[in-house]
């Protein structure tokens, strides 16, 4: 399956801009479940194995259907697998125990400011001003959610653990472009995902251990701001809600989108998170962190949408390389 667009059908763009918000919506969910977990006793990296396992199992029937991936694209599948599905998620849940859901999210955020600075400085390509405001917006739309002021009162390990989640979403983006200009040839984004799901789940089995997980946690409760919840179910919802199913909807929404429209109703996933948290675990954030939250939305909408002087489209924001894999000139 190459993406496309078909912005030119009315029908298909108002499906396509569906699928983009239930992507959005399913996306800004793991983390609310995914804390509740951690709290009743799972480490990180736990939930994280769990998450890419159950995930690579659901979608093993399509890496099977595209097996050729493996010997045309291996170097693809292998740097998706240990970026876009090992690195991210492990450095974001790794935040989730330390930070709420919210900051790790927006922090996460930074990461087409990032993609700007590769551009720019490793790449050596010009930007656009409305990139380069977006960046500033970003990073002083940050400084707000973590309170500089205040000392950084948030845990110092926390928020380099999602800093770290950003600079793997670096990573999404230029190997989002990876074949982006092969045209027919481009690699299918949903085989991609499939191996790039068995990959992680291969090097997260080595670095978290699961046969030392307390696996008592999976049959007991876990709560959600004092309410309790079956943990099972949470892990149902992080398997096939959260990765299964927003990885579809995305990709699906891409089809029917051009990249830059779909990346903007991706910006919502920070927003949705961060209501959730608000209202399932009871993370209420100060007014000066909504309003640094909304700067830094502001800031990554401008510095994704905006194409460089070269003409090339921004690439989407968080989540934009696993919905935009085989999507053309997706990496500037």
């Amino acid at each position: 399956m190459r993406v496309r667009t078909s912005g030119n059908s009315g029908s298909g763009r108002s499906a396509g801009l569906g699928l983009a918000l239930v992507s959005a919506l399913a996306f800004g969910g793991s983390g609310v479940a995914a804390k509740p977990l951690i709290e009743a006793g799972l480490d990180p990296l736990h939930v994280v194995w769990l998450r890419a396992t159950g995930a690579a199992l659901v979608m093993l029937p399509l890496a099977v259907r595209h097996r050729a991936l493996l010997r045309h694209r291996p170097a693809l599948l292998a740097g998706f697998g240990l970026l876009a599905v090992a690195g991210v998620q492990a450095c974001y849940f790794a935040a989730l125990s330390r930070i709420p859901v919210g900051v790790a999210l927006l922090i996460e955020y930074l990461a087409p400011a990032l993609v700007l600075g590769w551009v720019r400085f490793v790449q050596r390509r010009p930007v656009t001003r409305a990139a380069a405001l977006g960046v500033v917006l970003a990073a002083g739309g940050l400084a707000c959610v973590v309170e500089v002021w205040s000392g950084l009162r948030f845990d110092a390990l926390g928020l380099l653990l999602a800093l770290g989640a950003a600079c793997c979403q670096v990573g999404y983006f230029v190997l989002s472009d990876s074949g982006g200009d092969a045209g027919e040839r481009a690699p299918d984004p949903l085989g991609v995902i499939a191996y790039g799901l068995l990959v992680g789940a291969a090097v997260l089995t080595l670095v978290a251990r699961p046969w030392t997980m307390d696996r008592s946690v999976l049959t007991g409760t876990a709560h959600l701001d004092g309410t309790p919840v079956p943990a099972l179910a949470l892990l149902v919802w992080i398997v096939l809600v959260a990765t299964v199913a927003a990885y579809v909807t995305g990709v699906l929404s891409v089809r029917r989108l051009s990249p830059q429209v779909a990346g903007v109703v991706a910006c919502l996933e920070a927003v949705i998170a961060t209501v959730l948290a608000w209202v399932l675990l009871g993370e209420h954030l100060s007014l000066p962190q909504v309003a640094g939250g909304a700067v830094v939305l502001l800031g990554a909408f401008i510095a994704q949408s905006s194409a460089p002087a070269g003409g090339t489209p921004a690439p989407a924001a968080e989540g934009g390389a696993e919905r935009e894999l085989s999507a053309r000139g997706t990496a500037a």
